[in-house]
């Protein structure tokens, strides 16, 4: 299992990814899964993965090997015209690993999702999640941020503490509270976490760090968050019996 967001601000977007993969409780390992592709001037796409492990590591480098193919081979996410069509080739590369993992595996295990977003010179900064069907959505304002992975847990943080008004600063604070409260309510989500920040019209990332798990701003959240919630579950009104 995995946990990441991608929020999109007034200011840009924000994504944020676990690294932690398993094959039962006795076996855990890291690995990347927020990936980023640039072309100075004209467009910065970020995609983050979760789900079969096999699945996701082949998304990526299919659509990395096209990226660097000859304009008139495969079609590549460095050439797509806007975020919409970066969105349904990347539906439409999922597919087709699944499709393949399935014809040779025999059964219906190879399944992914995938948050992909970014900006693409002309259009505004956006994000789509994308289904293991190869279909997607995009955000709205109603719906301005995505989860994909173990969602449960950091969604009410979420759904309470998010403003597209924020700064990018509040807003990785949010996201490392919505992380914390995953991690310490399931074992499949784990640091190191990845961050990346990217403010509209950079076609750059504006942030991105790696939150080790020796993170000392990390654990003063964590901690902080945790005192809090005594803090204000002690000044709701009392219940009577």
């Amino acid at each position: 299992m995995t946990y990441c967001v991608g929020l999109r601000l007034n200011q840009g977007l924000v994504f944020m990814s676990d690294t932690r993969t398993n094959a039962g409780v006795d076996n855990f390992s890291s690995t990347r899964k927020l990936f980023t592709w640039e072309v100075e001037g004209d467009r910065l796409i970020t995609l983050m993965t979760a789900g079969n492990l096999a699945t996701t590591q082949s998304l990526i480098s299919l659509l990395d090997e096209r990226s660097k193919t000859a304009a008139d081979r495969d079609p590549s996410i460095l050439r797509e015209p806007t975020m919409f069509q970066v969105a349904r080739l990347v539906g439409a590369t999922l597919k087709e690993v699944i499709s393949y993992s399935n014809s040779v595996g025999g059964e219906e295990k190879f399944r992914a999702t995938v948050i992909v977003g970014g900006q693409i010179k002309g259009g505004e900064p956006t994000l789509f999640m994308v289904y293991p069907e190869g279909n997607f959505v995009e955000v709205t304002e109603e719906t301005p941020f995505f989860q994909i992975g173990e969602t449960k847990y950091g969604k009410p943080i979420l759904v309470r503490g998010f403003d597209p008004k924020m700064s990018f600063a509040d807003a990785v604070k949010l996201l490392m509270v919505s992380f914390d409260s995953t991690v310490k309510s399931n074992l499949s989500v784990g640091l190191p976490f990845d961050i990346l920040c990217y403010e509209t019209g950079d076609f750059k990332p504006t942030h991105r760090k790696r939150v080790e798990t020796d993170d000392e701003l990390y654990h003063r959240i964590s901690e902080g968050w945790s005192l809090a919630l005594k803090e204000a579950f002690s000044s709701l009104p009392d219940y009577t019996l």
